[in-house]
């Protein structure tokens, strides 16, 4: 019985993490795509606070469903994914405040993510806890693994570094574009196209 579980589990994440990533397969959550993804060191703390907003509010999500009524879930679910990321906004003033102020107003957005309320509507609403977190987890884990990959690219090309170390010197002729949002809409673009060719539509199951 728990062999069975943990593989359950485990298909769980799997599916929200890549076989129904919110970015590749739904195009969600792209705002933060355009705003953070031109330096790393935004991108990581992002990625942080939102894989653990929705993980932590779809078990909350999940835990609370049986005495939420129907006509004020949506309420309810918003309530609390501003509950954890007003814990987040708290964290990240307390301990990076540079990282703060350069995130600005796009931590507070994290409310209205559409990957967060997706996964609490979509699955916390109807499945256990364990599985909602799972499930949340997996989907904040997915969507982090696609805006750090532009990240690198764009801080890459766009000032030379990555993670403020500089690793194309000398001759190295700084792609302005890359650190603009038509170098996020271009990366976005070639990672979904890319991820498409290589993962097999539902079509073709």
């Amino acid at each position: 019985m728990a062999d069975a579980r943990q593989k359950k589990l485990g298909a769980v994440f799997l599916d929200s993490f890549w076989r129904d990533n919110a970015i590749f397969r739904q195009i969600l959550g792209i705002c933060s795509t355009l705003a953070v993804t031109n330096l790393v060191v935004n991108t990581v703390f992002m990625c942080l606070g939102l894989t653990f907003a929705t993980a932590m509010s779809s078990a909350t999500v999940s835990a609370l469903r049986a005495y939420t009524p129907k006509r004020v879930r949506m309420m309810v679910q918003t309530l609390v994914i501003a509950a954890y990321v007003i814990i987040i906004d708290i964290v990240l003033k307390a301990y990076v405040p540079t990282v703060s102020k350069a995130l600005g107003p796009y931590v507070g957005l994290i409310i209205t993510n559409c990957i967060i309320m997706g996964r609490c509507e979509a699955f916390a609403g109807s499945n256990p806890p364990r599985p909602s977190f799972v499930d949340g987890l997996g989907s904040g884990l997915g969507y982090s693994v696609v805006l750090l990959a532009i990240a690198v690219v764009r801080e890459l090309l766009g000032f030379g570094t990555i993670l403020g170390f500089t690793v194309l010197g000398g001759t190295w002729t700084r792609w302005t574009i890359m650190v603009m949002p038509a170098g996020a809409f271009f990366m976005l673009g070639l990672m979904i196209w890319l991820a498409r060719w290589a993962l097999p539509t539902q079509e073709k199951e």
